[in-house]
């Protein structure tokens, strides 16, 4: 069972409709980045995002959550400012990185999970 889109994997967009099925749920770890479109920094982590779902194919699922589609779930889970990178294991928070800090750290956080 895979996120991605056929022909170069990347971050699927999840919403608060499903983000209990597809991060809550998951048998694998779930990175799930919490982002807006005006938000500049997301934009220069989204391409760092999808590269992450393609290197981290069947060990980790990678999603992309639009905080101002989903506030909701942006609130339940106290993201104050974004992008807000949180890993989730078994259902359960396992992990959170806040700000845009470059590739490794996203890495750091998902090794963790693994």
């Amino acid at each position: 069972m895979s996120n991605a889109i056929v022909g170069g994997m990347v971050a699927s967009d999840i919403t608060g409709v499903d983000f209990e099925e597809k991060v809550l749920k998951s048998r694998l770890p779930v990175l799930v980045d919490f982002w807006a479109p005006w938000c500049g920094p997301c934009k220069t982590a989204g391409p760092v995002i999808d590269e992450l779902a393609e290197s981290y194919s069947g060990k980790v699922n990678v999603v992309k959550l639009n905080v101002d589609e989903s506030q909701e779930v942006a609130s339940k889970y106290g993201v104050m400012s974004i992008p807000t990178t949180i890993i989730f294991k078994e259902g359960k928070e396992f992990g959170r990185q806040i700000g845009f800090s470059g590739k490794e750290a996203f890495e750091e956080l998902i090794k963790k999970a693994i």
